[in-house]
């Protein structure tokens, strides 16, 4: 008798990330899916989509063996965290986890330990997968997890368990061997969550941000989809020839994605381990890497390798930047310095799974100059179909698009997170008027393009007037002598704060203070983008300018030592 089991495999057929991890393997189950290198042997590791595949089926399995309860609706599987870097483990984690109904938890490794420990203490993590080069930090943080942690997982490219304190210890090659290559995947409902991602806890403890298998399928059919509207010339497409390497870490909102929307694609997918400049440059070279993400730090560092022209980098093509505006500055002096690809500026926050906002090339402006489309592409752009974005002023009503008039970015969407994991507090401070409010400053222009200020936080207050510090920061990073810059407000008695510019310098530069404010006057003042009173009071040239976690400015830790850059400040009274 025919089994009829109509709607529930139409109408109720559940979107799980499952859909994307079988595609490859029944289309290209023969050809080279996952191509990892480790950056510190040089070893190089492929694996055909097939082969791939049969170790996420392995893999399941041992979550069984390790006794990982699967969730259900409102009710999450147990937590089966991450300590590991982008390598061909790590990307089998991201499917056997979530699509046999755990909740994959990819631990921030560079956070403080206090709150490295707090994420594991407060997701119940059971279960840690760790790779090898992290031991001495699980070891140094294991005696506050070790009553919540049931079971870690050794993961190494090299066989045998370490001498190490750790109990309860299992090694991941072993345990694969022992298990079926076959699993049958269960038909989960699609409101099972997949994920649990902590924010970098710039402003307090780190929040969890929980994702479902519908929110993650539809924000990298959206993704995908994007690539259709794209009219930029130079931009490539996502399709199935293309050869992405993935550095934004997979421990970072879900590696930006490419998880996801690679694997479905089919592509081959290139893992560095970590990023390293001359590792970076060694697999561009040698797989034809067509295409990466990166923070604005990466493209700096670019800049500075002295090596660089040793390398055969023409097959890449497009470049993401996120984490933080993309400079005209920076992506002048980078084309030029590797000719043939494009970089262009996304937006996008771990509650939001991460990408909200893309730099786009509206179809009209095809035939722009390279310098007019340039300028497009810097912009944080408009929002990625699929979602609703709005820039509000406090009372909740859009903000005129006059290029001027800043309001903050508020979200809804399909993908924008329901809820923090175990703290309605904080979901009621950013879910409220029907919007997710992201705390992040925006301007509007004619155009409709959306141009990112600020944080909230960051924004200077000086007199009556604000001062949003990423315009500065941008026409900054415009000079040729300028590798990075960031601006901070310092309290000031008269002004209530005046600005303070840090500024790295390219290598070898003679430039002083002075250069930047008369480049900032020619470039800024003069040519109507900034006022007079805007210029940096105070302007401290530094080696390096300190970062967050995920490659950022990181704006709080300047404040908390604020002393160490005022000494080295020079006061700019003068002008």
């Amino acid at each position: 008798m025919v089994n009829k089991t109509y709607p529930e495999f139409s109408t109720h057929y559940p979107l799980l990330l499952t859909t994307f991890m079988k595609r490859p393997v029944k289309t290209y189950p023969n050809e080279i899916g996952v191509v990892y290198r480790n950056h510190i042997t040089g070893e190089f590791y492929r694996f055909t989509w097939l082969e791939w595949y049969k170790r996420a089926c392995r893999l399941a399995n041992v979550l069984k063996t390790l006794d990982v309860i699967p969730g259900k609706p409102g009710e999450p599987g147990d937590r089966v965290a991450t300590m590991a870097l982008n390598t061909h483990r790590h990307l089998e984690l991201y499917y056997a986890a979530p699509c046999s109904g755990a909740m994959l938890h990819p631990i921030n490794i560079r956070l403080s330990q206090d709150h490295i420990i707090y994420t594991i203490n407060h997701a119940e993590d059971k279960v840690i997968f760790f790779d090898d080069l992290l031991l001495p930090l699980l070891e140094s943080v294991y005696d506050k997890i070790k009553d919540t942690v049931k079971k870690f997982v050794y993961m190494s490219d090299k066989p045998g368990l370490p001498d190490t304190k750790i109990e309860k210890l299992y090694e991941y090659e072993a345990l694969l061997s022992q298990e079926s290559d076959k699993f049958e995947w269960p038909y989960l409902s699609e409101d099972n969550y997949a994920t649990l991602c902590y924010t970098t806890g710039t402003t307090g403890l780190p929040k969890g941000a929980m994702f479902t298998h519908k929110a993650l399928y539809l924000f990298t059919l959206h993704m995908i989809a994007y690539s259709a509207f794209i009219n930029d010339p130079t931009r490539v497409y996502l399709g199935e020839n293309g050869v992405p390497m993935i550095i934004t870490p997979l421990f970072h909102i879900h590696g930006w994605g490419a998880p996801f929307i690679y694997t479905f694609l089919g592509v081959k997918i290139v893992l560095p381990g970590t990023f390293t400049v001359d590792g970076f440059c060694e697999l561009v070279q040698t797989e034809k890497v067509t295409s990466t993400a990166v923070v604005p730090t990466i493209l700096a560092l670019l800049l500075e390798y002295k090596d660089l022209d040793k390398y055969d980098l023409s097959s890449l093509i497009q470049v993401s930047v996120g984490g933080g505006a993309l400079p005209l500055g920076l992506k002048t002096k980078i084309e030029k310095k590797i000719p043939g690809f494009t970089a262009s500026s996304g937006y996008g926050m771990t509650e939001t799974a991460p990408t909200t906002i893309s730099a786009f090339v509206k179809k009209y402006m095809r035939n722009w100059s390279k310098e007019k489309l340039d300028e497009v592409r810097v912009k944080t752009g408009l929002p990625i179909p699929g979602l609703e974005v709005e820039i509000v002023n406090e009372n909740g009503k859009p903000i005129p698009h006059d290029n001027k008039t800043l309001g903050e970015i508020v979200i809804r969407g399909p993908w924008v997170m329901e809820k923090y994991y175990k703290n309605p507090e904080k979901t009621a401070d950013v879910w409220y008027d029907g919007w997710f409010h992201t705390g992040d400053v925006a301007k509007v222009d004619e155009e409709d393009f959306i141009i990112i200020a600020d944080r909230m936080s960051d924004i200077i207050r000086s007199g009556a007037e604000s001062i949003p510090t990423v315009l500065l920061e941008n026409l900054a990073a415009m000079a040729n002598f300028v590798l990075e810059a960031t601006v901070v407000g310092v309290p000031d008695e008269v002004w209530g704060e005046k600005t303070l510019a840090i500024v790295k310098l390219i290598p070898n530069s003679d430039k002083n203070e002075d250069d930047l404010i008369e480049f900032l006057k020619t470039e800024g003042v003069d040519k109507g983008k900034i006022t007079k009173w805007m210029l940096p009071k105070l302007v401290a040239i530094v080696d390096e300018i300190p970062r967050t976690s995920v490659g950022k400015f990181n704006k709080r830790e300047i404040k908390q030592n604020l002393d160490k850059f005022l000494i080295k400040a020079k006061d700019m009274k003068n002008y």
